[in-house]
């Protein structure tokens, strides 16, 4: 295993580091020494998580051995190796979710080091007692409590066998441990997993937890820490600061008071109900009647709350809750009292469930919500932390059932500084706090409102190289109408036609899994709505095109459904009669977050547009209002973001997670298709995670796109192997090496969260996939991975799935490899005979180069014949749009004619025919002029079409020799007009007539007429006479200068 010094710590290493990955470790060894705050951004896929143990668990054995053992008294605050006074830092490493945290300790468990460690988890996911295990809230906390007392006639066993757990077994928490674990220990030998982690925690090295143990201060309070010079690790933080806004604010609802207050009236009921039974008074009635009485009046007060406009509601001063609240008689002494009246009436509620028969499980007590919102609100017993919040009232719609009360009010307190729940550790004297995460980016938004200073950054760019990643810019579609999302342009039918009909071509060329994020859900059902019912005369909606090529899956809105849309897309996936599935979701939902996309579950992304807030939303609006005004309030030195640009910063990080969705290992590969002309511009394009703005490229046509994007897809065998073929080859190191906790796969991302039913459904989804993956991708060993760039992708045909997914199958009868492709379904062998007259599969199964006989029979056929420029073009009855039907694909060496032609036209077009998809056109109509095609081109003379190939060779040859590049480019793309109609005829003469227009270049004026179409001749012919007169009338000195 290697060792690096790093700033004089030397950190053992699972596998040979990347330099990024040393730049990593190195930044987080500097923020530890130094006791500074760190924020680092490391591509998913790129090992950060293991670097980031590695380095932190290097650094805290430098300063002394891991603790280990635990005195035999029981007493966890003497470990055995260490010392209270010793005072060494404890780490805690958080997270978002457990399941994210159970990939951390896979992770520590591939490292050398071994520390205490623990992981804290909640009574809802650790108890194992029959009774209380199935309550849920403060009942189930308060049923704990209870039985935990030694005087209790139920006595919970697990409670008193946890310290003698621990004492029987004093090394306990020296190997890593997860939830799981604790789990199998506490239902196997008896001590309650709860309380084990509880009392592990006190003398751990390291602590696992979720984010809500350091943010919330109720949490917080449960922890024995020596927070003095500890270290504060928050992994995956991209949303850390909209996660403390939300955990210092709350939404108090007409229909959550409702139920409050029906509880409280319940729990008078109940009281009295227990005094004339059993004499019981432990529960005083008054107190619950008092509770409700307050209830009633803060209804009242909210619904009396002038409202003059609805939609700015009526908004306060975060000071004003202290007034309205006032007026009821609740104050900081009062407060109190309720609360404990909240806590004692949650318990009768559950006592009063079980009495009576119910069921308690998942039970909600809402008055707990309303002790939290008290306890939020009168937390200190000063009001400073009000400056940064603002009271809001918000009238809405009520529900049905409450439409005789009228319209329903929301009150909101919300905090619009999120530093206020990270403050707090600079008063105990914390060490480092470092976060980290894939999507940092940008990075000025995070420092600015966590209201910390990061003096350490770090934007870390990925280990995968230029060739394993695509990002443009497409500004228009198809029919060049202009990509813009905002509201002004989003629900015009040119805009949702030529956005479905761009979507119909990445279909038809990103291989196996696409996902295409929208804005919003609004704008998402908006387009497929569109795309499922719009039709131009006889053809195909655009919806059943974009099916035509891949299966489609939408994000549900309900949380409940989002697991059966996962499952769907995966089987989807393998389905063999398309090239893959589809994924339509939006920024900011389930699918855009989380989740990983790696290898065939995700071959591109597609962002669709700027996933900006609603500006007239109370909370965005009320939060750059808020911002605003703290600058004018500040002195000008101080730099502070504005309403505007954190506005703008928050839709560029939502863009961020959603591409990140792709390339999530060493070996991956993808695409990133920004559709948005708002993306051209270079203040949006810095905003985009570091690591991708290298390669980020804007097309000013969509053909220039697809060209772009199908040699991309082309050259896919030159990526490296997937992660799949790795683990099947038996190379952990490669696999690890790059596996971060979150590169997982789908599946098993899902089989942690998921029920032990879904665990055998991934199970079998997964499967198939591997077999099918490792099928489609054979790839040499490692140590020939520089050779097999170097081959000619031609002896390799077999192996790799072409650019449009179209699959190389095997013939039933003949047993002889074919190309089958969902829209082209040409079974019979004589409709795949190649141009120049030889068999197709005789081809393949020889393994000669296509390039010669295909590419240029099929493009410089075009200048062996007059008129034959447009002669693919059909007629013009509906918007154009580009599609590509691969024959079959090679990237052999070519000859310099070749390379001349790869350049730009041909360059990404390896027996790739052009052609226009009429939308009125049927698909037996198109195959029945495909299959003439065919015929006539086998048919054909071979020996005019060898001379017709070599003037137009020459014709070439002698272009790309007088022409600049920059020109050949052009004229490049004004050939491609020609055939794809997409420019006028007349411009595209002209212009290249004017390219034409130099003394040394008048012969190819004169010679390009003989390729232009006969009924454009007396058109050209003017073009070509007023060239000529310019170049006579130009000074022969200054032609020749």
């Amino acid at each position: 295993m290697p060792t690096y010094k790093l700033r004089g710590i030397d950190v053992d290493f699972p596998f040979e580091a990347y330099d990024c990955q040393l730049v990593y470790m190195e930044k987080v060894i500097q923020s530890l020494q130094n006791k500074s705050n760190a924020l680092l951004e490391s591509p998913t896929g790129t090992g950060k998580t293991l670097c980031l143990l590695c380095a932190t668990l290097a650094w805290r054995k430098s300063l002394g051995a891991f603790t280990r053992g635990i005195k035999n008294d029981g007493d966890l605050s003497q470990p055995l190796s260490q010392s209270k006074s010793s005072k060494l830092p404890t780490i805690v490493y958080t997270s978002r979710t457990h399941s994210q945290i159970r990939q951390v300790i896979q992770e520590l468990k591939r490292t050398t080091y071994r520390p205490k460690m623990t992981v804290l988890g909640s009574r809802e996911q650790l108890c194992i007692h029959d009774d209380v295990s199935v309550l849920r809230g403060k009942a189930q906390t308060n049923a704990c409590h209870a039985l935990c007392r030694k005087r209790s006639k139920r006595y919970c066993a697990h409670y008193s066998r946890a310290g003698d757990f621990l004492k029987s077994t004093p090394h306990f928490g020296e190997e890593p441990i997860d939830i799981e674990d604790l789990m199998n220990i506490g239902k196997s030998r008896g001590p309650c997993p709860y309380y084990l982690s509880r009392d592990l925690h006190k003398v751990s090295d390291i602590i696992f937890a979720p984010y809500n143990y350091l943010i919330d201060r109720s949490y917080r309070k449960t922890l024995t820490i020596e927070w003095d010079n500890s270290i504060l690790i928050f992994d995956e933080a991209h949303n850390l600061e909209g996660l403390c806004a939300d955990a210092a604010s709350f939404d108090l609802s007409s229909g959550l008071l409702t139920a409050c207050i029906s509880e409280a009236k319940k729990c008078v009921d109940l009281s009295i109900g227990r005094r004339d039974d059993s004499s019981d008074k432990t529960c005083n009635p008054d107190n619950f009647a008092i509770l409700r009485a307050l209830l009633l009046k803060l209804e009242k007060r909210i619904e009396e709350v002038p409202i003059a406009s609805k939609e700015l509601g009526f908004t306060k001063p975060g000071n004003y809750i202290y007034e309205l609240l006032g007026e009821l008689n609740i104050k900081q002494k009062t407060a109190t009292m309720l609360i404990d009246i909240i806590e004692e009436a949650s318990v009768l509620l559950e006592e009063g469930t079980q009495a009576g028969g119910g069921q308690a499980k998942g039970s909600v007590c809402r008055l707990e919500t309303m002790g939290d919102i008290l306890k939020l609100i009168f937390r200190d017993d000063a009001n400073a932390h009000a400056k940064y919040y603002q009271v809001h009232v918000q009238e809405v719609q009520g529900s049905f059932a409450d439409s005789f009360k009228g319209k329903s009010r929301t009150l909101s307190w919300w905090c619009f500084n999120p530093g206020i729940a990270m403050e707090e550790f600079s008063k105990f004297g914390v060490g480092s706090i470092i976060l980290t995460s894939g999507t940092l980016s940008p990075m000025d938004s995070f420092a600015e409102e966590l209201k910390l200073d990061f003096p350490i950054r770090l934007e870390n760019p990925h280990v995968i190289s230029a060739n394993q990643i695509w990002a443009g810019v497409v500004p228009v579609g198809p029919s060049g109408y202009s990509f813009n999302s905002s509201y002004r342009s989003r629900d015009s039918v040119e805009y949702k036609q030529d956005l479905g009909n761009a979507i119909v071509n990445f279909a038809r060329i990103v291989p196996d899994g696409l996902l295409v994020f929208f804005p919003s859900y609004y704008l998402l059902d908006r387009c497929i709505e569109f795309w499922k019912t719009m039709a131009q005369s006889t053809s195909n909606t655009i919806w059943e095109r974009i099916c035509r090529y891949k299966l489609p899956v939408v994000e549900p809105r309900q949380s409940s459904l989002f697991l059966t849309a996962i499952e769907d897309y995966m089987s989807k996936l393998k389905d063999r009669s398309t090239s893959g599935a589809i994924f339509f979701a939006v920024c900011r939902g389930k699918v855009s977050e989380g989740l990983d996309f790696a290898d065939h579950a995700g071959r591109a992304v597609i962002v669709t547009g700027i996933p900006f807030a609603t500006r007239t939303d109370p909370k965005v609006r009320l939060k750059r209002e808020f911002l605003d005004q703290q600058i004018q309030s500040k002195s000008n030195q101080c730099k502070m973001l504005t309403g505007e640009e954190w506005y703008s910063q928050q839709a560029s990080r939502a863009v961020n997670q959603a591409v990140g969705r792709v390339i999530r290992h060493r070996h991956d590969y993808g695409a990133i298709i920004f559709c948005d002309e708002r993306f051209t511009s270079p203040s949006r394009q810095s905003q985009i995670s570091r690591w991708i703005q290298p390669h980020v490229k804007c097309y000013s046509k969509f053909g220039e796109t697809v060209f772009a994007l199908t040699r991309f897809y082309r050259d896919g065998g030159n990526h490296g192997p997937t992660k799949l073929e790795l683990t099947g080859s038996g190379n952990q190191a490669e696999e690890s090496e790059n596996s971060q906790p979150s590169d997982k796969s789908l599946c098993k991302q899902l089989l942690a969260s998921s029920q032990p039913s879904d665990k055998s459904l991934c199970g079998k989804l997964l499967a198939p996939m591997a077999r099918e993956e490792s099928q489609l991708f054979q790839m040499e060993s490692k140590s020939s991975n520089s050779q097999i760039k170097k081959r000619k992708l031609s002896s390799h045909l077999d192996e790799i799935v072409p650019a449009n997914l179209s699959r190389l199958v095997t013939d039933k009868l003949s047993g002889n490899p074919s190309w089958s492709h969902p829209a082209n379904r040409l079974q019979n062998e004589k409709f795949l005979k190649h141009p120049a007259g030889t068999n197709l599969q005789s081809s393949l199964s020889k393994g000669i180069s296509l390039q010669k006989h295909s590419m240029m029979e099929d493009t410089i056929g075009d200048f062996s014949r007059p008129g034959s420029i447009t002669s693919m073009k059909k007629p013009r009855l509906g918007p154009a749009v580009l599609e590509w039907s691969q024959e079959c694909s090679s990237t052999s060496k070519r000859t310099h004619l070749e390379n001349i032609h790869s350049e730009a036209h041909v360059k990404s077009l390896p027996s790739v025919c052009l052609k226009i998809e009429n939308p009125q056109e049927n698909d037996k109509e198109r195959d029945k002029k495909r299959v003439t095609e065919i015929k006539h081109n086998a048919n054909s003379d071979p020996t005019s079409c060898n001379d017709d190939q070599k003037k137009g060779t020459d014709f070439l040859i002698q272009v790309r020799e007088k022409l600049t590049d920059a020109e050949y480019e052009d004229f490049v793309g004004f050939m491609k007009a020609l055939k794809t109609n997409a420019m006028k005829i007349g411009h595209v003469l002209q212009s290249i007539a004017k390219i034409f227009s130099l003394p040394d270049r008048m012969h190819l004026l004169f010679r390009f007429k003989n390729y232009v179409p006969a009924k454009y001749h007396s058109l050209y012919d003017q073009y070509v006479t007023k060239s000529s007169r310019a170049v006579k009338s130009e000074d022969p000195g200054k032609s020749t200068s």
